[in-house]
């Protein structure tokens, strides 16, 4: 019974000094979190950025279409069968190049034959001239001699346009599309042999509504992107403003004019089109990485100084435009005030922050990413 008892005793002992220091220092660190109210939050690391103020040009943005400034399907004016075709899909022409040739040998052959009449006629009229100088032959007969004369010519200058016609040229210069037509083929009066578009320059026909008419001038500069072609900006100016208001839409068509030497713009794509303002507007921006976006709200972290400490303090803001890597705040913000610019997903309102902005990225408003 006494080796029980002095077992029981040193267990007791061994416990007492193991678990009491134990015991003591998670005492103590109730004893903080209960004077701490709230309990203990450790800092969080995010980088930093101020709000600042800056002029940007202001725009007008709306959608639009491109057009091309001439573009026409080149059909045939006759019925044939195709002799010969002198183009290719897809090429450059110029303005009178020959595209192909219907079968004109029937129209060569009668203009040969009508040529010859019309040859024999005007010997015949110059003979009745002569010989009615001298009163030999009646004054009828000079005037049959003419007009016999006068139909002839017609009928060789007829015979030429038929010609004329069965040779398909470029109306004007531009890119051809694809052939729809192939050596022998017998073509309709009206059918269709390519579509011819001038590329260089091209338009941009766009609507505004009516409460913007007051900044429609003309020759104001414009700035069209699209999609195929994310990382540039095609520049134009406006040439056109109709004037009238849609009735069904108030809205007004404008057209612009845009640069397009390489061809990459063709026409009917879908563009999105910015008019330049002249005028300039001072904006509060800060990161678009610091906006937190919520269906009830955007917001960011404010960071103040709180008992020696940086804190967190969200406040909701209202957006404007966004250009590069940088938005616009309308409401919520004043200038000088410091936001969290990255990292704000991770707090709560009233989180301690450390700043450390040595790996941050230098937000820019004309960003250039280098696998552009």
């Amino acid at each position: 019974m006494e080796t029980i008892l002095k077992k029981s005793f040193f267990t007791l002992l061994f416990l007492v000094i193991v678990l009491g220091p134990i015991a003591g220092i998670k005492t103590l660190q109730i004893q903080v979190l209960m004077a701490s109210d709230g309990g203990y939050q450790p800092s969080e690391t995010v980088s930093s950025a101020t709000a600042t103020e800056q002029s940007w040009k202001q725009t007008l943005e709306v959608v639009g279409s491109l057009m091309a400034v001439q573009g026409v399907l080149v059909s045939s004016e006759l019925s044939g069968k195709i002799e010969q075709i002198h183009f290719k899909s897809g090429q450059s022409v110029k303005i009178g190049q020959l595209l192909l040739e219907l079968d004109a040998s029937t129209e060569k052959a009668k203009l040969a034959a009508t040529q010859a009449d019309a040859r024999l006629a005007e010997i015949n009229l110059r003979r009745a001239k002569k010989l009615r100088e001298t009163n030999t032959v009646a004054e009828a007969e000079l005037d049959t001699a003419e007009a016999n004369f006068l139909a002839a010519d017609a009928q060789v200058e007829n015979l030429k346009t038929v010609i004329a016609k069965k040779q398909i040229t470029a109306p004007f210069s531009g890119q051809l599309g694809i052939r729809k037509v192939n050596l022998g083929q017998y073509i309709n009066s009206g059918d269709t042999v390519v579509s011819l578009q001038s590329l260089d320059p091209i338009f941009v026909d766009f609507s505004f509504p009516q409460n913007w008419i007051s900044h429609a001038k003309l020759e104001m500069p414009l700035e069209v992107k699209i999609d195929a072609y994310p990382e540039e900006i095609f520049g134009g100016h406006l040439t056109a403003v109709t004037p009238e208001v849609e009735v069904t839409t108030r809205t007004l068509n404008l057209r612009g004019t845009l640069d397009n030497p390489e061809g990459k713009l063709l026409p009917g794509m879908f563009v999105q089109v910015a008019l330049m303002l002249p005028e300039k507007k001072p904006q509060l921006i800060i990161p678009s990485t610091a906006i937190l976006y919520a269906s009830y709200g955007d917001s960011v972290f404010i960071i103040n100084e709180k008992d020696g400490k940086q804190v967190a303090e969200q406040k909701f803001v209202r957006l404007g435009e966004s250009r590069g890597d940088f938005v616009s705040i309308i409401e919520g913000l004043e200038v000088g005030q410091t936001v969290v610019a990255t990292g704000a997903f991770k707090l709560q309102n009233g989180t301690s922050v450390m700043i450390n902005n040595s790996l941050s990225i230098t937000p820019e408003l004309d960003p250039d990413p280098e696998d552009s």
